[in-house]
């Protein structure tokens, strides 16, 4: 059986088929698997160091403007689609897939249309409560659609091949909250804030949580991961102590999750799938410039459920949103109803089920 996704420019289109690969080598690890992508995203690089192939394509993604530059770099892109198009044909010719998985990215477009062009079986796996434009475009020739929140159901309908199936995501083993402090040099009987913004950081959180560092102090642990760009910044302002852990980067975020009562963060589809899985309350910050707004719907699918909050980027740091924070903080009672709600829109087994979906669609 041979299994090839397409998909990648980001981490939350890469990190989906990595989790399915991972899934399906566990239920046979005769199974080929390889990956199409570009030589700039991130598959370029983490596709190779975890052992899978790489075939990598011309692509890129349209410009929205409707400037002169714009309509000429557009040229270009359709010209590399074209390209693309007609490698991908060949690459299917190649490999003889028996399963296409698309996860969005710019490649992933070429590569599921001249599957199905083709006659090869495809799924595509959307990651965001908006979907992407190749997810819209592709889904009618699909074999089957594999959503992550229901609300994106009413752009396709309840067709026997649509399916929310959730989206797939790092697994962390249980850990005791009080000992995950201590990792952090924390006092563990204090409620504990976890905020990130990704792993290069979010300007606008960080400059928000500069301003909430004198009102936190000493009230709550607060465990902070600020990115390698404003880090040294921020260093200048704090003084270590067992209330404050800051750095960069956290290496290892299933002690940070452990560790938090609250976790404020950006939207992206990843960090939704990690914080439902594991059943944590949170404060969601959408990053304003996210392709069609995707992280505002993203969020909202959230608060509707009654798992999160959502606090505009334009508007976290002023004092009405420090008041948000510290009262969530002290409710321990509204904390663990969020819990429970986000618990419960947590799909933790959803790289499994789409593994076996791929096997039983590779059968028919």
């Amino acid at each position: 059986m041979k299994v090839l996704f397409a998909g990648g420019g980001t981490g939350g289109h890469l990190y989906p088929g990595i989790a399915m690969a991972s899934e399906l080598q566990k239920a046979d690890p005769r199974i080929s698997v390889s990956f199409a992508g570009t030589a700039s995203g991130i598959e370029s690089t983490e596709v190779p160091r975890l052992g899978y192939r790489l075939h990598i394509l011309p692509s890129r993604g349209l410009k929205r403007g409707r400037s002169l530059r714009d309509l000429l770099a557009n040229a270009g892109v359709l010209a590399d689609f074209a390209s693309a198009l007609l490698k991908s044909a060949a690459l299917i010719r190649r490999e003889r897939p028996d399963v296409v998985v698309g996860t969005g990215g710019y490649v992933s477009a070429p590569v599921l249309l001249a599957a199905q062009l083709m006659g090869r079986k495809t799924l595509i796996q959307e990651q965001n409560a908006f979907p992407g434009l190749t997810t819209r475009l592709l889904s009618r020739r699909a074999t089957e659609l594999h959503l992550s929140f229901a609300e994106s159901r009413r752009f396709f309908g309840t067709g026997a091949s649509v399916f929310v199936t959730g989206n797939p995501a790092r697994s962390f083993s249980p850990q005791d909250p009080g000992l995950a402090r201590r990792t952090f040099g924390l006092d563990p009987s204090r409620p504990t804030l976890l905020v990130f913004g990704g792993s290069r950081g979010a300007r606008s959180i960080n400059n928000a949580m500069l301003r909430f560092l004198p009102h936190l102090s000493g009230k709550v642990n607060l465990i902070w991961q600020t990115g390698a760009l404003d880090y040294p910044r921020v260093r200048e302002a704090f003084t270590p102590s067992d209330s404050l852990w800051v750095a960069p980067y956290i290496e290892e975020m299933g002690p940070a999750y452990a560790a938090a009562d609250l976790v404020v963060c950006r939207s992206g589809a990843s960090t939704l799938a990690e914080l439902t899985n594991l059943g944590k309350p949170s404060i969601l910050v959408p990053y304003p410039y996210a392709a069609a707004d995707h992280q505002r719907h993203n969020a909202l699918a959230l608060v509707k459920t009654g798992a999160a909050l959502m606090i505009d980027d334009s508007r976290f740091g002023d004092d009405s949103s420090l008041k948000e924070v510290l009262d969530l903080l002290e409710n321990g009672a509204e904390l663990s109803r969020m819990g429970a709600a986000s618990r419960g829109s947590g799909h933790p087994g959803a790289a499994a089920e789409l593994a076996a979906r791929i096997i039983a669609l590779s059968k028919l």
